[in-house]
């Protein structure tokens, strides 16, 4: 049963100095046309695959809040002609501080948005500037404080540490300011430096200076400190909130549940298939103009791939995996499929074993991917159990 959906909006204002996400200026965009092929997408989607309630659905991009007013009331007219939302769906709009006025804060409250989610990444001018973000901490703070006293009550801010040339000391008066606006939610990412961005192309000629590995895992061990002390609990590796808050749409993707993935570059998980819609905006128009699913990549996921998958995004979450939940879905236990890779990571101080889940331990944290890892083709021949 499908219940949570995503929508992509890949036009940004500006393109920041490390984004690899699917998006374009938006400035000479097709973008009424652009919004139109969405809402086609969504019937066809809707047509093609049996519909359930939505209890979370996430608008991401690119920048969904540089849509102007007619554009976003269009696109939030169509989400509701083709989905019927929970009673208690988990509505999330991501938003800029510096491209979000309190006409479109109210906007999308009207239309049943509860959740936003602020792209703040520090509150360093100087940082903000290296980053090439186009707000300023006042603006972020600003903009905060307005969606507060508008009426939204759920609010995430995303953060980003081992920045180019950041310290520690930018770091804390960064936490500083952030716990000071009392918001329920905070994701905390480390900079990824990614093909085709202007950060990657600076790092090529020798001229990004980066914090160490050791500095950076220091931050992260401040962070999951400061958050902790200030009421933020730690759900998922990058994620932290008050009790309650935890993003219910975020937690789809790393308990390994179906989606619906709407929109140019967005991803989907439904019918047991993962499927890529084509990226660039004039071939997606085009592709839902001719099929009405825009997909340019469609895999079944076979059941070795579902249970690889059940356990390095599940072991993304600080309580981990559950090996009930696993053998329900699956009809095996999690000791007869990655027995091996469970002792050897036991053995290597990074994972653990409590009430029932497999979850990483603090040092886990720090080097999730390599345990990840370890569970990628890690059945083999050798397994005795009918997998096919």
């Amino acid at each position: 049963m499908i219940q949570a959906a995503y929508f992509h909006i890949p036009f940004c204002a500006q393109i920041c100095h490390y984004c690899d996400f699917n998006k374009v200026f938006f400035q000479n965009q097709p973008v009424d046309e652009y919004l139109q092929a969405m809402e086609k997408e969504m019937k066809h989607t809707v047509e093609t695959f049996q519909m359930n309630e939505l209890r979370t659905v996430f608008v991401g991009g690119g920048t969904p809040t540089v849509l102007e007013m007619n554009q976003l009331e269009y696109f939030l007219s169509s989400i509701h002609r083709y989905f019927s939302l929970a009673e208690d769906v988990e509505f999330t709009f991501e938003a800029n501080p510096d491209n979000v006025s309190e006409e479109k804060l109210r906007l999308l409250k009207e239309a049943g948005v509860n959740r936003l989610s602020f792209g703040v990444q520090t509150f360093d001018d100087d940082l903000l500037k290296r980053i090439g973000r186009s707000h300023t901490k006042k603006e972020a703070i600003q903009t905060i404080e307005l969606a507060k006293k508008i009426g939204f009550e759920n609010i995430n801010i995303d953060l980003m540490y081992g920045l180019p040339t950041q310290t520690f000391q930018q770091l804390k008066e960064t936490l500083d300011i952030a716990f000071s606006l009392d918001v329920q939610h905070f994701s905390a990412y480390s900079l990824i430096i990614e093909p085709k961005t202007v950060f990657y192309n600076l790092m090529k000629k020798k001229q990004l200076s980066l914090p160490s590995q050791e500095e950076e895992a220091e931050m992260y061990e401040e962070i999951m400190e400061q958050m902790e002390r200030n009421g933020y609990h730690q759900y998922e590796l990058s994620n932290y909130a008050k009790k309650g808050f935890e993003s219910r749409h975020n937690l789809t993707y790393w308990n390994n549940e179906q989606y619906y993935g709407i929109g140019a570059g967005a991803h989907s998980y439904v019918a047991g298939r993962r499927n890529a819609n084509a990226g660039p905006i004039k071939k997606y128009i085009e592709l839902v103009e001719e099929n009405g699913l825009p997909y340019i990549e469609s895999h079944m996921v076979t059941r070795v791939e579902q249970m690889e998958e059940e356990m390095f995004l599940g072991l993304r979450k600080t309580e981990g995996v559950c090996k009930k939940v696993f053998e329900k879905k699956y009809a095996c236990s999690m000791e007869d499929v990655f027995g091996k890779q469970i002792e050897e990571q036991k053995q290597n101080g990074l994972l653990e074993e409590t009430n029932d889940y497999i979850r990483l331990t603090h040092r886990g944290k720090l080097l999730g991917n390599e345990v990840f890892q370890a569970f990628i083709g890690a059945i083999d021949n050798e397994t005795n159990l009918d997998i096919s």
